[in-house]
C-alpha cells in the first residue's frame, strides 16, 4: 500500500534542510536517547550507517570514534552531513551486503511506505553481529493535534481529511523486525514532551523540520481560513502552555547470520 507521497516527503525534507535549526534540540535529543543504548553493549562498532539524521546523527557517532557513512532522501538535507554523505531512498538502499556493523535511523523511517521492506534491506547491510538502532514515532504521537484538526474540520466543513501522519503502535514494532530477520528484537518507548506559549510554533517546527503532511490522500485543497485557529484554540493546556508529546518506538535488532 502506498500510503505515503514519497516526493512530497523529499521536498518537505529539501526545504527544511534550510529551517532546521529550530528544532535541532529537539532532533539531538531523540537521537540522543537513541545512540545511548550502544552504552548497553560490550561490542564495538567501526562502520555505521547514518539514515536521514539531519545533520545530528553522525556527529554523535564519530564522537563515539565509529567511521559513519551518511544517507538522505533529499540532496539538500544529505549535504548537511559531513562526507561521505550520499543521496539514498530508504526504500531503495544502495549498499552492498555486510556493508556496516551499525546502522543508526533516528526519527527518518516514518515516513517509508514499506517499512518491513525497508527494515530486511537494513538488515542486509549489516555485517554478523551489526546492531541497528531506530527511532520512529508511535501511537500517541500529536495525538491532541490530531483530534483537534479532525473536529475542527468536521464542525467547518462536515468531513475530514487525514493532515497527520498515521503512526504504529509500540507492540507491532517489534514483530516487525522479527519478521525482517533481526535477532533479539527489542522496541521500548522514550517520550518528549514540548510546551509552546504560541499553538502556531507548533506548526512553524513540524514545517521547520521536514515533517508536513505527506500523506497521499491528503486534501490539497487550501483549507477552510478557521481551520488550524480553531483546532489550536481546543488544544490542551498546561500553565497556559499548549503540551504536546513525541512518543518514539526506540528499536534495537541484531545481525546474527550472513545477509
Amino acid at each position: 500500500m502506498l500510503v505515503f507521497d514519497r516526493a512530497a516527503v523529499r521536498r518537505h525534507r529539501d526545504r527544511a534542510a534550510a529551517t532546521l535549526e529550530p528544532v535541532r534540540p529537539i532532533l539531538e535529543e531523540a537521537a540522543e536517547r537513541l545512540i545511548e543504548r550502544l552504552d548497553d553493549t560490550t561490542r564495538r562498532f567501526s562502520r555505521a550507517l547514518d539514515l536521514g539524521g539531519r545533520g545530528v546523527v553522525a556527529p554523535m557517532l564519530r564522537a563515539r570514534g565509529i567511521a559513519t557513512v551518511s544517507a538522505d532522501l533529499s540532496a539538500a538535507m544529505a549535504a548537511r552531513n559531513p562526507a561521505p554523505s550520499v543521496v539514498a531512498d530508504e526504500e531503495f538502499l544502495p549498499f552492498a551486503p555486510a556493508s556496516f556493523d551499525l546502522i543508526v535511523a533516528s526519527l527518518s523511517l516514518h515516513w517509508v511506505n514499506d517499512l518491513p521492506g525497508a527494515l530486511l534491506q537494513l538488515r542486509r547491510a549489516l555485517a554478523p553481529e551489526g546492531l541497528l538502532l531506530a527511532s520512529l514515532p508511535t501511537l500517541g504521537t500529536l495525538d491532541t493535534l490530531r483530534g483537534a484538526l479532525m473536529e475542527a474540520e468536521m464542525a467547518l466543513s462536515g468531513g475530514a481529511s487525514p493532515r497527520i501522519s498515521p503512526f504504529p503502535e509500540l507492540r507491532d514494532c517489534a514483530a516487525l523486525l522479527q519478521r525482517a530477520g533481526f535477532a533479539l528484537p527489542v522496541a521500548d518507548v522514550e517520550e518528549i514532551r514540548l510546551a509552546y506559549a504560541d499553538p502556531l510554533a507548533l506548526l512553524r517546527d513540524l514545517r521547520a523540520g521536514g515533517e508536513a503532511n505527506a500523506v497521499r490522500l491528503r486534501d490539497k485543497r487550501i483549507p477552510p481560513l478557521a481551520l488550524f485557529p480553531t483546532a489550536l484554540a481546543a488544544l490542551p493546556r498546561e500553565a497556559g502552555r499548549i503540551a504536546i508529546r513525541l512518543r518514539m518506538a526506540m528499536l534495537t535488532g541484531w545481525a546474527v547470520e550472513k545477509p
